[in-house]
């Protein structure tokens, strides 16, 4: 949020615009919000503008899910073809269920498994180990994948995952590698597990009727000020994924001291595991509550990026 999406709105729009554009830009947790909520307030007017994560917006919107299909995806290039690919989906589905203008796509660092497994001496540990485990979820295709491994998915918001962790309410999270690091997690946990379940797709959207009261020409702007922001936000996350994983493990880490997680690398039969539910348990749930309509766009967009069909 510092280092882009506030920048944006407080420095970049002003500046670009002649002083013209300002903003009152605030992160959700210091106006006390989960996150959950943004979409509605941008939907009622209370908000202009929001940054919010697809899967906190898919409960009125499941398509919204199919951008970010919890362990369908391994690596980034094939994820922005993905976003490329679906991005009219995204579209439509903000401007017809919440009322918004969709002015760019980007994302976070790869979402990975961090378990607390007490013991740093393990080193050798399965996507089958995880059975019977809580697991931290903050979406319902998460949720399906954390079933997929007979875990059990507990929904967490993020501000208050370190905590659960220390308690025993959860004993695994997911989240992003260098978020991961920034909020500690290497303080209550012991493992990485490096197997990438998704990537916390964020879009930025404005308000259709504020959209609509501006001219052309500020339209404009925005659109062209926004499509920077995002190949910005694109080229620095996959750059910062692998210094997540690093930081958290031995190092090198330019942001502090290393967190000094065990690293466990998936092998040839996590792998399988992994393509296996990702087909089997998430893309056939996400496909009956979406519907045939929007399964067959999935398979139309990024279906044809990825070599997988959505079906019930």
């Amino acid at each position: 949020y510092k280092q882009f999406e506030s920048k944006f709105w407080n420095e970049t729009l002003p500046k670009a615009s002649g002083g013209k554009l300002t903003a009152n830009a605030k992160p959700y947790t210091e106006l006390g919000l989960k996150g959950y909520e943004v979409m509605s307030g941008l939907q009622k007017g209370a908000y202009d503008a929001v940054h919010a994560l697809t899967s906190y917006s898919a409960k009125s919107s499941p398509a919204l899910e199919g951008i970010d299909l919890a362990g369908v995806i391994q690596d980034f290039d094939t994820y922005k073809k993905a976003v490329d690919a679906y991005r009219p989906v995204i579209e439509r589905e903000v401007a017809e269920k919440y009322n918004g203008k969709l002015i760019n796509i980007y994302t976070f660092p790869s979402q990975q498994l961090w378990c607390n497994l007490k013991d740093k001496s393990v080193t050798e540990v399965s996507l089958k180990d995880l059975a019977g485990k809580k697991i931290r979820t903050y979406s319902r295709t998460l949720g399906d994948f954390i079933e997929g491994l007979n875990a059990s998915a507990v929904t967490i918001a993020f501000a208050e995952v370190v905590p659960a962790l220390q308690k025993g309410v959860a004993d695994c999270g997911i989240t992003g590698t260098m978020p991961a690091y920034n909020a500690k997690w290497w303080q209550v946990v012991t493992h990485n597990i490096r197997v990438r379940v998704g990537y916390a797709a964020t879009f930025t959207a404005i308000n259709l009727d504020t959209w609509n009261g501006l001219n052309k020409e500020t339209q404009d702007l925005i659109m062209s000020e926004a499509k920077k922001l995002e190949e910005e936000i694109w080229a620095f996350e996959s750059s910062l994924d692998q210094k997540g994983m690093d930081c958290n493990a031995a190092g090198p880490c330019d942001k502090g001291d290393p967190g000094g997680m065990v690293p466990i690398t998936p092998s040839a039969d996590d792998q399988k595991m992994l393509a296996d539910i990702a087909q089997n348990v998430v893309l056939k749930r996400w496909a009956k509550r979406c519907g045939k309509a929007c399964a067959d766009e999935w398979n139309a967009t990024i279906g044809k990026v990825v070599g997988m069909t959505a079906a019930e």
